[in-house]
């Protein structure tokens, strides 16, 4: 069980035992391997690879290498659910997955985290809200989850320690890549909250970071095999990240959205159809609808009735946010607003939506170092979506940023993202579901 043999095993192509491979967790925790080991580790693996068994023992390993959330004597209203976004523009499902799958019987203790790349976080998007906490005790996440049935917090720094230096070491050493790592990274987070199921959202488009179909579907086949096999029943959406989703990109402008779609004021169909596409499949999963149209149908419910938007009003006042955020929110606005007008008449064909999260980015709604602060009001609305036919000067959004010579900046970048072919163009959509993978 000494390092380097363990080392040597993955690097000459060997399958490693589970006893070495929960050496290798442990000693991530307590320290007795180094970062240089644990980073030759990383390398083996990302050029080696690992079968299913060794993926599903990294797994398990890194979930238990810190605390496992047991709710079972806890006295919860019904079966432990969350989902898992890889990652996209404009992604904020997880803000009206989570009360609405509460609001349809099911409990959702939401581990999140922040902003990464070109992409932003869901912690960070509710952080635009005066006073959440995404930092709580167990005792606190508990009385939510009893209150409102969903909570969307942060990772205390005891669940599955392994992973968090283990993703700190492959983020400086170029092994981010590896498939089973990223599969073992997120469910042993999850694993690790006590979940009965989960659905997950894998993206796919020049806005994932899987842009391809064939890494989208390769990542989407691992996590949903480890997670049956490690005893999590979970299924993968691959939907698409070709545009973005919804038609606002920032923290505070996604939040308003949020509040929006669970109001009934406004629901934009492709965010729409992925939300309700999600919720569904972790309903059946969960065991609190039949089939997918009942699934469908009692999640609408929960919508059109208010009850998915009440619980989400409870979750944030619980945490700490605004006593009414369905009403008002406290948010505040961006000082300088400004239309993003088309340079020519045209219909749009194709965005460039990396550039267009990187632009939020540079608007100072992501972070360039970590502990650098974000500027929640800053970023994009009124996204129009692909085929929309527009007049010179139209406006193709809207920027909202802290000065001018940002906004101008901003203006800039968006409209060199978008691709204007010419009026009467057709612009052949993809589905927004692209498919889904089941357990095997």
């Amino acid at each position: 069980m000494q390092a380097p043999e363990i080392i040597r095993v993955k690097r000459d192509g060997g399958a490693l035992s589970a006893a070495q491979i929960h050496a290798f967790a442990q000693g991530l925790v307590d320290g007795s391997w180094s970062d240089s080991q644990a980073a030759a580790m990383a390398m083996a693996i990302l050029l080696r690879g690992m079968d299913a068994a060794e993926a599903v023992a990294l797994t398990e390993a890194m979930t238990h290498s810190g605390d496992v959330l047991d709710w079972s004597g806890a006295g919860l209203p019904g079966p432990v659910l969350d989902k898992h976004s890889t990652g996209g523009v404009g992604d904020k499902v997880s803000l009206m997955l989570a009360p609405m799958v509460a609001a349809c019987g099911g409990v959702v203790p939401m581990i999140s985290g922040r902003g990464l790349g070109h992409t932003g976080g869901t912690l960070d998007k509710l952080e635009a809200l005066p006073g959440y906490r995404v930092d709580v005790d167990r005792a606190t996440l508990l009385a939510v989850l009893r209150g409102a049935g969903c909570a969307i917090v942060g990772a205390s720094a005891d669940l599955a320690p392994a992973d968090r230096r283990l993703y700190a070491i492959r983020d400086v050493t170029a092994t981010v890549e590896s498939l089973p790592l990223i599969t073992a990274s997120i469910l042993s987070k999850k694993r690790a909250a006590g979940l009965q199921a989960l659905v997950l959202d894998v993206k796919v488009g020049n806005g994932a970071f899987m842009p391809e179909p064939e890494a989208a579907r390769a990542l989407a086949r691992s996590l949903v095999d480890v997670a049956c096999g490690a005893g999590l029943p979970a299924r993968a959406l691959i939907t698409d990240m070709g545009q973005v989703l919804g038609d606002t990109a920032g923290h505070a402008l996604e939040v308003r959205e949020a509040i929006d779609y669970l109001t009934g004021r406004r629901r934009e169909p492709r965010l729409h159809q992925v939300t309700l596409a999600l919720t569904a499949h972790l309903l059946c999963l969960g065991g609190l609808a039949a089939d997918l149209a009942a699934a469908q149908a009692l999640a609408q419910r929960a919508l059109d009735s208010g009850a998915a938007a009440e619980r989400f009003a409870r979750m944030v006042a619980a945490l700490g946010g605004p006593a009414d955020a369905l009403a008002d929110t406290g948010m505040g606005s961006a000082p300088v607003q400004c239309d993003v007008p088309a340079p020519a008449a045209g219909v749009l064909l194709a965005a460039d939506v990396r550039a267009i999260g990187l632009a939020v980015g540079a608007l100072g709604g992501g972070r360039s170092r970590p502990g650098d602060r974000i500027d929640p009001r800053v970023g994009f609305s009124h996204v129009q979506p692909l085929g929309t036919a527009l007049q010179a000067g139209e406006p193709m959004a809207r920027v909202h940023a802290a000065s001018a010579a940002a906004a101008r900046q901003a203006s800039q970048a968006l409209a060199a993202a978008f691709t204007l072919g010419p009026l009467g163009s057709v612009h052949a959509p993809r589905p927004v579901v692209c498919e889904v993978v089941a357990a095997a």
